[in-house]
């Protein structure tokens, strides 16, 4: 989503006489509650009873929304369409991108090498926490969804490679990204709230890191266990790889076969997790640089531009050291883009019921309901996280939810006299809470759906219960340390 779009959600916010105004309703509040919850059960049913594609659902989802919102038909589908743009234009980019890194990734031997020497080095019992590392450590300075399309083919080949269950690898890999993204900066979310509150961001920064370490644990490697039993898939038929595919005993090929070494595969990945967090680390130290090394790092540092130099390298140092062809090359990047089709579609869908959300004012008006709070440090966080959990709810943006809870919760630092500790962990609990309850209306459950292979039911039963645990255990991570600090 714009981040115009997403400061015109923030009270106070200012927003340029350019950015389109999207379309609200004045529906009662009652109403607008109602019509959240009849699109999101009117998705369900369609999918898993009528057994709709969810592309199509999601689309009537978000008419049924906007409808009984008491919104036009012109601002129902003026809103889906704004938010399924913005959505494919960012996050659609992102995966596209990713894809055909992953896909070149994979046939150069390049994921071989890495998931070989992972396997080498640590043994099936401590696969999860280094997994749960990896993610947390690409997970730093990245965006979620950029995080998610580097490591997919890493998860997906680690868990075939090594027979080990694929949520057992995959959940721990995804507890490391998603609390980073709720938790610590340089993420927008956090950083937004940091402004807003006026909150000191190298402390947020400190007790987040703090915070964060119990919460992948939890919600990682010890969760995965538990989710592993409850969610039994297969690991999925995509970044084959020439081992993958050698007959049994018949490895002649696969130890012919040219691969990258495993420090130039290792650069290649690691090429936009660093160009994104001296990005970040620029901000933070000269945030007010004019400087034309500055505009030049954060053009690198940009999303989609680290992720597309990231590709145009490995072409050169995957494809070369994978001894792939000019034509073998081209032919990885044409191949990679057909399988992620239907993602595009859906999670595009995806923003656009989120919109018409958002645009509905539903985050607003139950963030208002319960705003006006008062009492100790960690009943202020609490009620804090409890405002991002329901916008979170109804909207499916942590960073929507991050941004209007810490807006409208603004007036609580002064009010309350909260000191420059209290003000860093009411952004930690904002952050917490805007990650709880992933569902339906999140593009992250439909990524993590669709690249899994998961039905509805076992994503609810693994990703979505691994964010509620990141979410509580961030909240109470937060609230033990405004005990000692408060």
């Amino acid at each position: 989503m714009a981040m115009s779009t997403l400061l015109a959600s923030v009270p106070g916010a200012l927003v340029s006489a350019a950015d389109p105004v999207p379309p609200t309703t004045t529906a009662p509040e009652g109403v607008l509650i109602l019509a959240a919850l009849v699109g999101i059960a009117t998705i369900v049913v369609l999918i898993t009873w009528v057994k709709l594609h969810p592309f199509l659902s999601l689309v009537i989802g978000a008419i049924v929304t906007g409808l009984v919102a008491g919104m036009s038909a012109t601002q129902t589908v003026t809103s889906f369409s704004n938010g399924f743009g913005s959505t494919a234009g960012g996050v659609g980019v992102l995966i596209a991108l990713g894809a055909i890194y992953g896909k070149l990734l994979a046939d150069s031997g390049g994921a071989d090498r890495v998931v070989d020497t992972l396997i080498s080095r640590a043994s099936t019992a401590a696969l999860p926490w280094v997994m749960g590392l990896v993610g947390a450590l690409i997970g730093l300075p990245m965006f979620f969804e950029v995080g998610l399309v580097l490591l997919v083919p890493v998860i997906i080949l680690v868990a075939r490679r090594s027979g080990v269950s694929l949520i057992k690898i995959a959940i721990p890999t995804l507890a490391g990204l998603s609390a980073m993204h709720g938790l610590v900066p340089p993420h927008p979310g956090p950083l937004a709230a940091i402004s807003l509150i006026g909150a000191n961001l190298g402390l947020t920064l400190a007790f987040g890191v703090l915070i964060a370490i119990p919460t992948v644990i939890i919600a990682g490697p010890l969760f995965g266990r538990l989710a592993a039993r409850w969610v039994d898939v297969p690991v999925p038929a995509l970044f084959q790889t020439a081992e993958d595919e050698a007959q049994p005993g018949d490895t002649a090929a696969v130890q012919a076969r040219k691969r990258p070494s495993f420090g130039a595969t290792l650069f290649s990945i690691l090429l936009p997790v660093f160009l994104m967090l001296l990005s970040a680390i620029v901000d933070i130290v000269a945030p007010n640089d004019t400087s034309a090394f500055k505009g030049i790092v954060d053009f690198l540092g940009k999303p989609m531009i680290a992720l597309l130099i990231a590709v145009l390298v490995g072409m050169v140092v995957l494809g070369r050291g994978g001894g792939m062809s000019a034509g073998q090359v081209g032919a990885s990047v044409s191949s990679s883009l057909p399988a992620i089709a239907g993602i595009l579609l859906i999670v595009g869908a995806g923003g656009g019921f989120k919109q018409v959300l958002v645009d509905s004012t539903i985050g607003t008006v139950i963030a208002h309901a319960i705003s006006g709070i008062g009492g100790s440090l960690p009943i202020v966080l609490f009620f804090a996280w409890l405002v991002a959990v329901l916008i979170r709810i109804a909207t499916g943006s942590a960073t929507v939810a991050t941004i209007t809870a810490a807006g409208i919760l603004q007036p609580l630092v002064h009010d309350l006299g909260l000191s420059s500790a209290g003000s860093a962990l009411l952004v930690l609990a904002i952050g917490a809470g805007s990650v709880f309850l992933s569902h339906v209306n999140d593009a992250g459950f439909w990524l993590i759906k669709e690249y899994f292979g998961l039905s509805i039911p076992q994503t609810l039963k693994s990703w979505t219960v691994m964010e509620c645990l990141i979410s509580v255990v961030g909240l109470a991570g937060a609230m033990l340390i405004g005990v000692f600090v408060g």
